[in-house]
């Protein structure tokens, strides 16, 4: 098995970090469409307005789950951890809560590997 690339490490971390955010924040506008949809019942003109929201989360959801294959691949996670993350992306808020933990444990693994290696 191959040592960990800090470089190739921070770098993979921090494309999720801005996908983590994009995403959480996606979703949380997400919610908000479908709430105005569903339970408001907006007329629809603001409807025609708004349908495009499910579509761009989508696609953004699709290039946060390959940010987030890219992080887990180089940091060699358990299946567990690649499991949250992905639900992350599908959950309200958890992108948010989980990019913070990620990140932290992430830092720590890569400078570990950084000391290792000298």
């Amino acid at each position: 098995m191959a040592a960990l690339d800090p470089v190739k490490g921070r770098q993979a971390l921090q494309r999720y970090r801005v996908m983590a955010w994009v995403t959480g924040t996606m979703l949380l506008i997400l919610c908000l469409e479908m709430l105005l949809k569903y339970a408001v019942h907006v007329g629809p003109d603001v409807v025609s307005k708004i349908s495009w929201v499910p579509f761009a989360h989508g696609w953004i959801y699709v290039v946060y789950l390959v940010t987030v294959m890219d992080l887990w691949s180089k940091m060699r996670w358990s299946f567990g951890r690649l499991a949250a993350m992905v639900l992350a992306g599908v959950v309200p808020v958890m992108s948010f809560i989980l990019e913070r933990r990620v990140h932290v444990e992430a830092l720590a693994r890569l400078d570990a590997a950084e000391l290792a290696a000298r």
